[in-house]
């Protein structure tokens, strides 16, 4: 590849990453993995254990459909269905969907505020505007003046 292809390529390339929606995009991939973290926590450490009271002492990860049970003897390990990790991961889902959907909700209302803001300060300004007396162009402030000579 001659050399003049090779830095077109490369200038392409990093145009392409400097724009501003890989960027973004880049920053809520990493801000979604910690908050992935973050709601993982908590669901492990205040939610399960509350459901686990209310009932039975059940943790979501450790249920299971045991296929084959393991023989020591033989040194055969379990087979098991582990559909408590899918219970437990649906579960993780629904409240980071659910934090989401209350960030949003804050997030919305905070733009409505703020256009609400922008359209009543529009709006007072027009009025202001619409009282205040307008200046006649030159044109009419001649015009009366010659009205107001010929009337003499």
């Amino acid at each position: 590849m001659s050399d003049k292809k090779k830095n077109g390529f490369v200038e392409e390339f990093r145009q392409f990453i400097m724009r501003g929606n890989v960027v973004q995009m880049a920053i809520g991939i990493v801000v979604g993995a910690a908050f992935s973290a973050i709601v993982t926590a908590f669901v492990s450490g205040v939610i399960n254990p509350v459901i686990g009271m209310l009932v039975g002492k059940v943790d979501f990860s450790e249920l299971k459909i045991v296929i084959q049970q393991a023989n020591l003897l033989t040194g055969k390990e379990e087979i098991a269905i582990m559909y408590g990790v899918v219970l437990q991961k649906i579960f993780e889902f629904v409240v980071i969907a659910f934090c989401m959907f209350l960030v949003i909700k804050g997030m919305n209302k905070l733009e409505e505020a703020k256009k609400a803001k922008e359209a009543k300060e529009a709006a007072d300004a027009a009025v202001a505007a619409a009282a205040q007396p307008k200046e006649d162009p030159e044109d009419i402030k001649l015009l009366k003046e010659i009205r107001d000579l010929l009337k003499k």
